[in-house]
């Protein structure tokens, strides 16, 4: 008899539960009890956070967008004056549209566009998108490839994809040193830009699409020495390679050295503070001197 009775009691309990959640039980169907998850904070998973934005060099593309892969989270531009690039994007991207925010679903094809991108790992990655109503303007860093006076027309090598640009430089454009050590006296023409050197360029797009140079600045032309004062960002004394954060502009220089010559890099950490002469040989830097202070 008590056992008819708890089963009887149970019962009711279940009944009230459902009525409680509105569901009606079948005739005849043994109602199972309801388990209801608890809400303690103990057992509530949190959201997972995005990783931090890439810490690299920012640079500034323009260009017009080709293609928008929404789901593999990436973008084709068509560069100025040269190739198309892929970019990509994440929840992390802001989009901009004149300047007003707007969704990255509303990233469309044949937009003009001017990209604040930076190195993540080995893939270009957007930080921001503007899309402009008018003809946007671009910066980059590249190598000197070639000046052809004839056409005006400086070819140089992008630092993020090393695909190779034509870059329309106006008569009479004076090039201006921004290096620690002049490549042209103080100031001169694209005619005085040796192969290899490295420029920042900043450029905007005439009518048919070619970039037009508004200023060029050197930032180091081969046989010109630097002295780079700061911490060891990365080491490796095998490969002969370090990476120094200069105190001067907050940049970080890839340094090449024979480890044979400089004993005191068995003494070389990450944050190890360093005074190093370098060369520039038109690819790399190469360590002439290195002192740990």
């Amino acid at each position: 008899m008590g056992c008819v009775l708890a089963v009887a009691i149970l019962k009711s309990v279940v009944i009230a539960q459902l009525a409680s959640t509105g569901v009606k039980p079948a005739q005849g169907a043994v109602a199972q009890p309801i388990s209801i998850p608890s809400t303690s904070s103990s057992n509530v998973a949190s959201l997972p956070s995005l990783p931090m934005m890439p810490k690299g060099k920012s640079t500034v593309i323009g260009g017009a967008i080709r293609t928008v892969d929404p789901v593999r989270d990436q973008l084709t531009l068509k560069v100025f004056g040269g190739h198309s690039m892929k970019i990509f994007f994440d929840e992390r991207t802001q989009a901009f549209r004149d300047g007003k925010k707007i969704s990255l679903r509303d990233l469309s094809p044949e937009d003009h566009a001017s990209i604040q991108t930076t190195l993540d790992g080995t893939s270009v990655f957007a930080v921001s998108i503007h899309i402009l109503s008018q003809t946007p303007e671009g910066e980059m860093q590249a190598q000197v490839v070639g000046y052809d006076p004839q056409k005006e027309e400086l070819t140089v090598r992008d630092t993020l994809s090393h695909q190779p640009i034509k870059v329309q430089v106006p008569a009479g454009m004076m090039v201006t040193n921004v290096g620690q050590a002049a490549a042209v006296s103080e100031s001169g023409s694209a005619a005085s830009l040796i192969k290899g050197t490295l420029v920042s360029i900043n450029f905007q797009s005439g009518s048919d699409g070619r970039g037009i140079a508004k200023r060029i600045s050197v930032l180091a032309a081969p046989g010109s020495s630097f002295v780079f004062t700061g911490s060891i960002t990365y080491f490796d004394v095998h490969a002969g390679r370090l990476a120094i954060a200069d105190a001067g502009d907050q940049k970080n220089y890839s340094i090449t050295f024979d480890p044979a010559r400089f004993p005191v890099s068995r003494d070389f950490r990450e944050g190890t503070h360093v005074k190093v002469t370098a060369n520039f040989d038109g690819e790399r830097y190469v360590a002439s001197d290195i002192s740990v202070d």
